[in-house]
């Protein structure tokens, strides 16, 4: 091999190895993720006025900005789901208590109660008697679900 191209063959190793070594990062990397959070114990209490009341029983506090709420009433997901935090949003009543209420500082703790009302533009609507669900989800990893029966308003 002449001298001249030693070096050049030299830079194509170095490059091929850097490539491989890199590809090997990104083949690994998708599988390293941030472990899910903490399961939490809530339960949950509904009317048939549409009020749904959601209490932190156990696990660290939440960010609400890191939450999802689906509701489900009679087994049906509400057609309008909401969107946590929040002040005004479609199929509910403006200004949810607690953690849910955009305007509320700090953390969902242990021991607290967040309520909103299922307004009459969302459907399901519940009605006395019926099962009503709550899946709660942080980051979108579902932390807690907790069933109730709705109760004469």
């Amino acid at each position: 091999m002449p001298r001249g191209s030693a070096p050049v063959v030299a830079v194509v190793a170095v490059v091929a190895i850097t490539v491989l070594a890199g590809a090997a990062v990104f083949a690994v990397a998708p599988s390293v993720t941030t472990p899910p959070p903490p399961q939490r114990g809530v339960s949950v209490s509904a009317a048939a006025d549409g009020t749904v009341a959601v209490t932190l029983l156990s696990g660290p506090p939440i960010d609400p900005a890191a939450v999802s709420l689906r509701v489900r009433v009679a087994g049906t997901d509400l057609a309008h789901q909401p969107p946590v935090p929040f002040f005004s949003a479609t199929g509910f009543y403006s200004g949810p208590t607690g953690a849910f209420n955009a305007a509320s500082a700090g953390r969902w703790r242990v021991g607290t109660t967040t309520t909103l009302v299922i307004a009459p533009t969302n459907d399901p609507l519940p009605a006395a008697g019926d099962p009503v669900r709550v899946t709660l989800a942080v980051r979108g990893h579902v932390v807690a679900v907790a069933d109730t029966t709705a109760t004469p308003a």
